[in-house]
């Protein structure tokens, strides 16, 4: 190559680094090189300097400079699949997928399972999702969050403008979720309504706390809930229904009403309340059904996950029949 080209960003490219958009116009530039090139200026987007961790946008015009293929191996040529990540990677999340299409995934993530990394963490979804990287650079990427011990449905989308289209139908309550939720007690009533205001306690910011209107980072949340089946009055199968999707929502909204979920290790702070017999002490909290819109207007994505392992365990152990239907289904959000 030995004039300066100008090579536009096509859609699918849309939001990648810009270091990987070269891995895949330029296999052979050394990462070295492409650095000194961006520090003299000698290669930009649409006229202005960038570096590596710039990610391009559909539509921009990247400068490149000569590349003198003698001195620095560089073969220009069209781009090529990428090498994905560990095998093992892609095929759990496959094995674990509950739909996909061309433009979205959702999985059954385990409970314990991060959506994102932190602190003490290497293994989380976000992570593995590398190892689905299509051929131009796409990595599927994550559209809502679940805690941590939180199973269940987790949308993913495989290129940036499918994400935008179901963020929006996030933000516009457009995507009804449903949870199952197994809590100490019975609430009274049966069916009703939990709205307050939410925000980052301050002696612990792990935790949510209820805060009041106008309180700093306070915003409203609101959930339906009703019992499906209970045993007796020590525990109950509710069926949740989050209208907004605020941080620990449905853990400390259960927890306000006076019946936290069993196995909470941050809500539940029921006194002399004993865990049954057989019963694990983990999270009993499952994001059980999602409907969305297509993002290409192919109807709704109605999707269904079952209850994991230790929910099983409790729900033979209690007697507790999941066939049965879900009567939150049709409630008002407002």
């Amino acid at each position: 190559m030995s004039v300066i080209k100008t090579v536009a960003v096509t859609p699918d490219e849309d939001g990648i680094r810009l270091d990987r958009w070269f891995k895949l116009h330029f296999p052979g530039l050394a990462f070295g090189h492409l650095n000194k090139l961006l520090r003299t200026g000698q290669i930009r987007v649409d006229g202005k300097r960038v570096d590596t961790a710039t990610r391009v946008e559909a539509g921009q015009q990247v400068r490149v400079p000569p590349l003198n293929t003698d001195a620095h191996g560089v073969e220009e040529r069209q781009p090529t699949r990428l090498k994905a990540g560990p095998s093992q990677d892609a095929d759990f999340l496959r094995s674990i997928a509950l739909f996909e299409d061309d433009d979205v995934m959702v999985i059954n993530k385990p409970a314990g399972l991060a959506v994102q990394g932190g602190t003490g963490l290497t293994k989380h979804v976000d992570g593995m999702l590398d190892a689905l990287m299509d051929a131009k650079g796409n990595k599927p990427r994550i559209v809502h969050r679940l805690d941590r011990d939180t199973a269940g449905c987790l949308v993913i989308a495989k290129r940036r403008a499918i994400a935008a289209e179901l963020a929006a139908s996030f933000r516009s309550r457009s995507a009804r979720k449903i949870y199952w939720a197994l809590v100490a007690g019975v609430p009274k009533p049966k069916q009703g309504r939990i709205s307050t205001f939410l925000a980052r306690d301050d002696e612990n910011s792990e935790r949510m706390k209820i805060a009041k209107h106008g309180e700093d980072g306070a915003s409203h949340a609101l959930t339906h809930y009703s019992v499906i089946d209970h045993l007796g009055q020590q525990m109950a199968w509710l069926s949740l229904k989050p209208v907004t999707g605020r941080t620990h929502q449905l853990r400390a909204h259960t927890a306000h009403i006076g019946h936290p979920i069993v196995g909470d290790p941050k809500y539940f702070d029921k006194q002399h309340w004993d865990l049954p017999g057989g019963m694990q002490n983990k999270l009993h909290l499952l994001a059980r059904r999602i409907v969305i819109p297509h993002p290409r207007g192919k109807g709704f994505i109605d999707v269904t996950a079952p209850l994991p392992p230790h929910m099983v365990q409790s729900w033979n152990l209690v007697g507790f029949d999941s066939a049965v239907y879900d009567p939150i289904e049709d409630i008002d959000d407002n």
